[in-house]
């Protein structure tokens, strides 16, 4: 090899060191595990469909740290990304839950009221 193809061929090296490494996913692990503790603050434990979504997002939050102790922050990323959007999953199931039992409470209310007023002579 030539002395002059020496100094490009180390920073070809330099470059392709620096693009392999990928950075500690600390965004995407505090995006996750918020996400994780919203789900459980919101009940999604107490509702079946819920509670599968949860239960993934912690145990990908989970392989994710050992992901990232084994330096493997790309898949570490991945996971948590993953583990976000089941967070995400179970707050919406449980949001779509509650909005649920809250029409049919208003459901029953109004027939309950419409009963009443019937009973009474009401809206004839």
């Amino acid at each position: 090899m030539h002395r002059s193809m020496i100094p490009l061929f180390a920073a070809s090296l330099v470059t392709l060191g620096c693009a392999a490494s990928y950075p500690v996913p600390a965004q995407s692990l505090a995006d996750a595990q918020s996400a994780e503790r919203s789900a459980s603050e919101l009940g999604a434990a107490s509702n079946p469909r819920a509670q599968l979504f949860l239960q993934l997002a912690h145990e990908e939050i989970t392989k994710a740290g050992v992901a990232m102790k084994d330096g493997d922050n790309e898949r570490a990323d991945s996971l948590l990304l993953r583990a976000r959007a089941d967070a995400e999953l179970a707050i919406a199931m449980t949001r779509e839950q509650g909005a649920r039992t809250e029409a049919q409470k208003a459901m029953d209310q109004a027939n309950a009221q419409q009963t009443t007023n019937v009973n009474q002579g009401v809206g004839r």
